[in-house]
């Protein structure tokens, strides 16, 4: 099982799946978006955060996504844990999706995933590793 470097296990689940399952709830997500999430916390060399609410915040569904979620899509890659919604704190969304695909056209995620999407016009860097065309893919909300 792949632990995150960066990102404790409340920070990619909600929390009654952390209060149940502790650090097994990195199980609960794809070993390469754990990876990804990782490499981009190094690569952007700044706090990044997916969910706070261990601190007060109100983010839990930024990561893994259960029915119970009132963002909850039976289709979306968040319910496969293959999905984050991240804030990048010296970004813009548009900035981190921009230096994510000149990252990707570098090749520096080549040896993880071989496509990555992207949600385009939304206040947040979404990432996800679902089947797609190889390459960076978007798509509008």
């Amino acid at each position: 099982m792949y632990k995150s470097k960066h990102f404790a296990p409340h920070e990619v689940v909600p929390k009654h799946i952390f209060e149940s399952r502790g650090v097994k709830s990195y199980q609960c997500l794809d070993e390469r978006l754990l990876k990804l999430a990782d490499l981009l916390r190094d690569l952007f060399d700044c706090p990044l955060t997916i969910n706070n609410y261990n601190w007060g915040g109100n983010r839990e569904w930024s990561g893994l996504r259960t029915s119970d979620s009132p963002y909850y899509s039976p289709t979306s890659q968040h319910t496969f844990g293959r999905a984050l919604d991240i804030i990048v704190k010296d970004y813009t969304a548009d900035e981190a999706r921009d230096m994510v695909k000149q990252w990707f056209a570098e090749g520096k995620f080549s040896h993880l995933v071989d496509s990555i999407t992207l949600e385009e016009g939304v206040g947040w860097l979404h990432i996800d590793i679902r089947n797609n065309n190889k390459g960076v893919n978007s798509f509008h909300p």
